[in-house]
């Protein structure tokens, strides 16, 4: 019994060994089959260049020669943050402010060439591409602010902002630049005859250096940031401009004298490079002149704010306001009547404006 016993073990150990290689085997087996199941076949999986790439953003520029925190630079992030958000970021604008790119009317060069998409500009230098524009401009030729931008905001003034195209840029919207008032160093102005001989620095625009020279100063076109340095060591005697941008310049430390005549209120206006424009599609440039529009109104908003804290801030260190009373300021109406003269051809424009309510 013993032996058989024995025996009967020994075959029960080679059926054990036998047993656990089999299922060695299997498990590799298995293994292997498990491996080949979660691989891609090769005809699967393409090459690099096959695979989705992720689109990378459009960064376009967008210049501006106020400083970091003036209302038409807000407004111009205001409007970078709409298009980056309502595009999914695939659109950003990053802005230049303070001159970075340039004069106004350097970088209005570099805008018809595509070299700068976007900038919010004075009209005054823009008419000198565009002297359909120069209208917008005359003397006296809105009641207040409200009157402007019911003019603006109208087809009429649509059609300014699409009449730029042949320029090779697209008017996107309006912006606030305020009543231009004269400063200077010398004395308070309060009739024509006051600013006869004193040297007043002007845009570079026929209409604003005929006006100057209408009320018997010297105008002198120069660009926006030699002003201060030019007024400090007498190479003119003051210049005209709002009241954010005498505050902001610090132009009201060289020149203390600043009279509310309010001779123009001349319209800023947001565009682009058409160059820019033609290669993005219907649907991004919709939310362009949407954000642009948006932009718009508010940059008004801060413009308004902005304009009661300036003068605020310019009274408190010590500038002299002169506000003229309606007699005196009929004296400075009468003065530039001449100038109307010059745009006959746009007579109907004109009464278009003035009748505006």
């Amino acid at each position: 019994m013993q032996q058989t016993l024995s025996s009967n073990l020994n075959k029960g150990g080679k059926t054990v060994k036998l047993k656990k290689l089999s299922s060695l085997l299997l498990a590799g087996v298995l293994s292997i089959g498990a491996l080949a199941g979660c691989a891609t076949p090769a005809k699967d999986q393409g090459t690099a260049q096959d695979q989705p790439k992720e689109q990378k953003a459009i960064v376009l520029r967008m210049a501006d020669v106020h400083s970091e925190d003036y209302p038409t630079v807000r407004a111009n992030k205001k409007f970078a943050e709409i298009v980056e958000q309502e595009t999914n970021g695939r659109i950003k604008i990053e802005v230049y402010p303070s001159g970075q790119l340039g004069d106004e009317k350097a970088t209005l060069e570099q805008v018809q060439f595509g070299a700068i998409d976007f900038i919010r500009t004075s009209i005054a230098p823009l008419a000198e591409f565009n002297k359909d524009l120069e209208v917008l401009m005359l003397p006296y030729l809105y009641d207040d602010r409200d009157h402007m931008f019911k003019v603006l905001d109208s087809e009429l003034g649509d059609s300014f902002l699409n009449g730029l195209k042949d320029n090779n840029m697209v008017g996107l919207s309006w912006y606030d630049g305020g009543a231009r008032n004269f400063y200077n160093s010398k004395k308070e102005i309060r009739s024509p005859q006051d600013l006869k001989g004193l040297k007043i620095r002007v845009q570079e625009s026929k209409l604003m250096m005929d006006l100057v020279k209408s009320l018997g100063a010297s105008p002198t076109p120069m660009a926006f940031g030699e002003v201060y340095s030019a007024i400090q060591t007498g190479v003119i005697d003051g210049a005209e401009n709002n009241y954010p941008s005498y505050l902001s310049t610090s132009h009201l430390e060289v020149a203390k004298y600043y009279t509310l005549d309010e001779h123009t209120r001349v319209p800023e206006m947001v565009l682009a490079s058409k160059a820019t424009i033609d290669k993005l599609s219907a649907e991004d440039q919709a939310i362009i002149m949407e954000a642009a529009k948006q932009a718009a109104e508010f940059e008004r908003d801060e413009w308004f704010k902005e304009e009661q804290k300036s003068e605020a801030a310019a009274i408190e260190k010590g500038s002299i306001i002169t506000k003229l009373t309606a007699e005196e300021k009929k004296a400075f109406q009468d003065a530039v009547k001449s100038i109307y003269d010059q745009y006959a051809d746009r007579k109907d424009i004109i009464e278009q404006i003035l009748n505006t309510k």
